[in-house]
């Protein structure tokens, strides 16, 4: 886990633990747009570097609790996930599944990133992901990002390509921060208000 100390927090998880693989290619755009705006805090989950539990084992693991701790103080998540047999990532799954039980996604707006080898894309994916986050309670926003071929759009490097897929891929940023300021920030300092504290989602 990787993270910048300012105001809004947004956890970002990457679904892939393969060596040089594609999806943290294109998270990393959309770590390069938050990183433009000071007011945000990005956490960047890269499971390679946890040891989570399988279903149904202990989860009071230290990484599994700094894994809940990230996405319970986040004001926002982030998935990229690739597309495997027509789904996404085991990985992914088992980080869901290690959020706790009620989840610590549920009511925690979520932005969607795929990306797959084929031209059809990570839309399978998407759909399922995203039906897995709405059960669990999180509000997953509109606009999921779906990269089709992806090995041709980046380069060994990580350069995007294609500036009109680059722009589609930062728009996962744009998007969850717009809600955020839009949905979270006004909630967030309304509370405040009524405790009497001070505001720090801006």
């Amino acid at each position: 886990m990787s993270h910048t100390n300012r105001g809004i927090r947004i956890a970002a998880i990457l679904g892939s633990v393969r060596p040089g693989n594609y999806t943290s290619k294109a998270l990393a755009l959309v770590a390069d747009e938050i990183h433009r705006r000071e007011d945000i805090n990005l956490e960047i989950v890269d499971p390679a570097e946890l040891s989570l539990p399988a279903p149904g084992l202990p989860d009071d693991t230290p990484d599994a609790g700094r894994l809940r701790e990230a996405v319970r103080n986040a004001t926002g998540v982030i998935f990229a996930t690739p597309e495997y047999h027509g789904s996404f990532s085991s990985v992914i799954k088992l980080v869901i599944e290690n959020l706790g039980f009620p989840n610590v996604l549920a009511g925690k707006p979520v932005a969607l990133l795929g990306v797959a080898a084929g031209q059809i894309g990570a839309i399978k994916s998407l759909e399922a992901l995203g039906s897995v986050c709405a059960h669990v309670g999180a509000i997953v926003l509109p606009g999921p990002v779906s990269v089709a071929n992806v090995r041709q759009v980046f380069d060994e490097e990580g350069r995007c390509l294609d500036a009109r897929i680059e722009k589609r891929i930062r728009s996962v940023a744009t998007n969850l921060i717009d809600y955020i300021h839009g949905a979270i920030c006004p909630r967030i300092a309304l509370e405040a208000m009524v405790r009497g504290e001070a505001d720090h989602c801006h």
